[in-house]
């Protein structure tokens, strides 16, 4: 049987070279070199020769058949090469475009402003300490000079968990329990940030969670006037250089004497304004020296020592200083809030 075996070569090597994907070359393989393929076929023809024959078709048939696996093997490459060109070109990153703008979360205002105030006392030496917000009755009130009958120790102004222990409603709490354990390793300079909790109907200004600041030194020789300075310093560190203090004279059972303390208007520099209430100056804290009783009850020579306290509302702050009108907005997870301040990122 007489075959043009350069023929056949030369027409499976043309539609090899016209297949122009790997899904193409795949089905023309199957057709060619399968188990059905044509050259499979052509083996099956072996038994209608005769015997000398069908060594020389035989060979002729492997022939061709090793010709086209080489064929498809150089196109395999060849498409394969192509296709990742292909996804190359599609997924390469042009570098000269703008970078991605990425969104991330930042500090909430209140974690801010008392990383600043925890700031500015740790650069006068002062320690950070903190406290249980359970606390007992014996130190949120009675360590604190805090007579058995006083109002705030009403059910209508705390939050009691059982006869002993409450939500408590200051960190003096833990200016007492600081007093307690190192009051025989004095002097003492602390700062004890933490929330608090009243029982008291929320609105623009008021809410029953909120976040104090209180400053407590013991030593020998503290005066009013150091507390004044301290004052002072924390002011402009936090309103600006130009805010002057004012103590107005208070009361505090833990402190005496007791002052209130405003700061100029940082809005309008003490003329007058609807931030201050036309005044020219804004109430920022409560403090006062400590009174003999707390001394003396813990074990401290109020003859010989005496030191003071102060206590900030890290909230009252944040308003003030960032215009924020609304207590409520610290605590609302409003993301939409939280956006109006970049500046604290």
């Amino acid at each position: 049987m007489n075959r043009d075996w350069e023929l056949l070569k030369k027409e499976y090597q043309e539609k090899i070279n016209a297949s122009m994907d790997l899904a193409n070359l795949e089905q023309l393989r199957i057709e060619l070199l399968g188990k059905k393929g044509s050259i499979n076929g052509l083996m099956q023809e072996m038994k209608n020769l005769a015997a000398d024959q069908k060594k020389e078709f035989g060979m002729a048939v492997n022939n061709l058949k090793q010709n086209v696996e080489a064929q498809f093997n150089k196109k395999l490459e060849q498409l394969k090469e192509l296709q990742l060109q292909a996804q190359l070109e599609k997924e390469k990153i042009d570098i000269t475009l703008p970078a991605s703008q990425y969104k991330y979360g930042t500090l909430h205002p209140l974690t801010v402003v008392q990383q600043e105030i925890e700031d500015i006392f740790v650069a006068m030496g002062y320690s950070v300490v903190e406290g249980p917000e359970v606390e007992y009755d014996l130190y949120n009130f009675e360590k604190a000079n805090i007579p058995h009958d006083h109002p705030s120790r009403d059910m209508q102004d705390t939050l009691y968990v059982d006869v002993k222990r409450l939500l408590r409603t200051q960190t003096t709490a833990i200016q007492m329990r600081v007093l307690e354990a190192q009051g025989n390793k004095l002097p003492i300079k602390v700062i004890c940030p933490g929330k608090v909790y009243r029982r008291d109907d929320d609105d623009a200004t008021h809410s029953h969670q909120f976040t104090q600041i209180e400053g407590l030194v013991v030593g020998e020789g503290i005066t009013l006037a150091d507390l004044k300075g301290t004052l002072e310093l924390l002011a402009r560190s936090m309103f600006g250089p130009e805010r002057e203090v004012r103590l107005r004279q208070s009361y505090f059972p833990f402190t005496e004497p007791s002052q209130e303390i405003d700061v100029s208007c940082h809005v309008c520099g003490g003329k007058g304004c609807p931030v201050c209430k036309g005044s020219g100056w804004i109430e920022i804290l409560g403090s006062g020296m400590v009174h003999p009783n707390v001394l003396e009850e813990a074990g401290i020579d109020s003859s010989k020592y005496s030191g003071f306290a102060l206590g900030v509302g890290v909230e009252r702050v944040a308003m003030l200083k960032y215009g924020i009108d609304d207590i409520r907005n610290f605590y609302n997870n409003n993301v939409g809030f939280l956006k109006n301040y970049k500046r604290f990122e």
